[in-house]
């Protein structure tokens, strides 16, 4: 997680239509990438991360396919949560409670979704984003491995180049590096939780480097996988003295 929230390469990498590198090891790993992705259906994380002097707390729940609720500590102190249907946001700094529903397509409302959540949980939760096409995987050794396998993303007519390092079989995240142009970056993964009952494990500790050098580091103080997390979790209601809006997705980070 970064503390400036920056949005992932999602839309860039989905929108990928760059020439089939399909091998027998990318199709056993884009399967082992599925059957762990099942494995892990809820989550409940908690943690701090730091960006040069920066440091915020944040706290994160998800359930599957797509229920999620994220806190962000002072100075922000917001609350963001999708039930399905409905986006809530409760600013304690304002004491302002909204609720976002309608306005956008499908595909709009998955980017807006995307862009607000996906920073509350670190890598290695999900599996990544891979594109049908513009893939390509090779085998390599890793520290944490030993065994590992690195799956590199690289759209046509873009600079852009991701490389996910992840422990083979399991496929447990290891590692992320991203060029574009001449400068690069780097997602390294330094502790892990693992979970012998779910045959996974998954980061508490990552740090961000850009140029040989660290700047950024988000560290994991709770982490529970596959906790029973009820429909409500999700439904946030406005606490007493809060003004109330309702808008539309669309509306949604309008003053």
């Amino acid at each position: 997680m970064h503390l400036r929230l920056l949005p992932p390469l999602l839309l860039l990498l989905a929108g990928c239509r760059c020439g089939d590198e399909t091998t027998p090891l990318l199709a056993e790993a884009r399967q082992r990438l599925s059957t762990r992705d099942g494995k892990l259906t809820s989550y409940v994380l908690a943690g701090t991360a730091r960006e040069g002097t920066q440091t915020m707390d944040f706290q994160f729940a998800y359930r599957a396919p797509q229920k999620m609720l994220g806190t962000l500590g002072a100075p922000s102190s917001r609350t963001f949560a999708w039930d399905g249907e409905h986006l809530f946001e409760r600013d304690d700094t304002a004491k302002r409670f909204r609720t976002h529903d309608g306005g956008l397509g499908p595909e709009a409302r998955t980017e807006l979704l995307t862009g607000l959540f996906t920073p509350f949980a670190p890598e290695g939760f999900r599996a990544p984003l891979l594109p049908s096409q513009g893939v390509s995987a090779r085998r390599t050794t890793h520290p944490r491995g030993p065994e590992a396998v690195e799956l590199t993303v690289k759209p046509t007519g873009s600079d852009v180049e991701v490389t996910y390092v992840l422990r083979w079989p399991g496929m447990d995240f290891l590692g992320k590096r991203t060029r574009s142009g001449d400068a690069t970056a780097e997602l390294r993964v330094e502790e892990e939780q693992c979970e012998q009952s779910l045959a996974l494990c998954v980061p508490k500790r990552l740090t961000q480097w850009t140029a040989g050098q660290q700047v950024a580091e988000t560290r994991l103080t709770r982490v529970e996988l596959n906790p029973a997390l009820p429909s409500e979790t999700f439904t946030l209601g406005a606490p007493e003295g809060y003004a109330v809006e309702t808008k539309t997705l669309a509306e949604f980070g309008a003053p």
